[in-house]
């Protein structure tokens, strides 16, 4: 199942300069309802949206009616939910998968006195429509520093779901803080395409580490990854993915990037009620708290503090995870010294970083 697409940088740099009309109602009493692309108790990415669905219902009581359907296919199955939801009388419908994106804004144009809210998605053609996302790229720079770190064999791993900017950010920000801290390692990328499947992911897995790696990241939705590396006997440590993935710790799982989505859901459906919603895009990270970083645990304590350190001046504003001098993999300038990348240029971004080695599919 596919969440997300390729995003030419041109296309998401204007989705993120356009503004956005106000459509002003107020309410005494809304419905909002959600549709996710996983299982409520997928471990991962969809869990992470519930838990965040299951906050704003506790903190809104009887003033919010919430409704959500899981595991809905990306393309005519979400279209046809989300129909029946804003005939059902949803005011809000959060759509938290990429593929969600034009199914999301087909449907705004049928029932423009509802409000859609979709996740990582660039479209917004219609003054319904918000998108929103998360600087998941900021969690792996404090990720990439645990494992240039920690590993032993000098190689480190990465589970990819699909070649789209997202994903390669991740990779390119794992990488560059993972080579800061050590030199001499290598990074394999294990190209899954695939959001959701434990078989899958755990086949992945274990291809890195039949190649001797021994720290390994994951972009994709399951705790899969984390089982084929807990019967390495702590030889392999990885990563908890968009929820903490507390099961496995003290390790494998040595931390995590929690996504809380919770703020956002109060703030948006609050703004519902209030008549004060608006069309806009939003980009939050470490510093917003939409990016979280989990425990550190098994970890020697200068690791620890060390990353620690990465996420507090992250959060700070003081550093940025993609800050010149840069080189794109086949050795051209991409950043000055001490410049910072656009957020346009991550956004669209399709190419790694000098020292990855293999090539993104195409």
């Amino acid at each position: 199942m596919k969440r997300r697409h390729l995003l030419a940088g041109a296309a998401m740099g204007l989705a993120l300069s356009m503004g956005g009309g106000a459509i002003a109602q107020g309410m005494d009493k809304a419905k909002a309802c959600f549709v996710y692309v996983g299982t409520t108790t997928d471990g991962g990415w969809t869990q992470a949206h519930h838990v965040a669905v299951l906050k704003a219902q506790e903190h809104f009581g009887d003033k919010v009616e919430f409704q959500w359907q899981e595991s809905v296919p990306e393309g005519a199955d979400s279209e046809r939910v989300m129909t029946q939801m804003a005939l059902g009388g949803c005011n809000i419908i959060f759509t938290t998968s990429f593929g969600y994106m034009d199914p999301t804004n087909a449907v705004a144009a049928k029932f423009p006195d509802v409000k859609f809210e979709h996740a990582t998605g660039f479209k917004r053609e219609h003054p319904n429509v918000t998108t929103y996302n998360a600087r998941f790229y900021e969690g792996r720079a404090v990720l990439g520093t645990i494992a240039g770190r920690m590993t032993k064999s000098n190689k480190i791993g990465y589970i990819a779901s699909f070649p789209i900017p997202e994903v390669i950010m991740g990779i390119n920000s794992y990488y560059l803080h993972a080579k800061k801290v050590n030199p001499a390692v290598e990074l394999s990328v294990v190209w899954a395409f695939t959001w959701f499947d434990p078989a899958k992911e755990a086949d992945a897995a274990k291809a890195l580490i039949d190649q001797g790696v021994d720290v390994i990241t994951a972009h994709t939705d399951s705790t899969a990854p984390l089982a084929e590396m807990a019967k390495t006997d702590g030889k392999v440590i990885g990563f908890g993915q968009a929820s903490d993935m507390a099961e496995y710790k003290p390790s494998p799982r040595v931390s995590s990037i929690i996504d809380d989505w919770s703020p956002y859901y109060i703030g948006r459906i609050q703004a519902v009620l209030d008549g004060t919603w608006e069309s806009r895009d939003s980009w939050d990270g470490i510093a917003q708290g939409t990016v979280g970083i989990g425990e550190f645990t098994g970890l020697p304590e200068e690791v620890a503090a060390e990353a620690a350190a990465m996420r507090d001046a992250i959060s700070a504003g003081t550093y940025h995870p993609f800050t010149g001098p840069l080189n794109k993999q086949d050795g051209s300038a991409w950043l000055a010294e001490g410049a910072v990348a656009p957020d346009g240029d991550l956004l669209g971004m399709t190419f790694f970083v000098e020292g990855i080695t293999g090539e993104i599919p195409q």
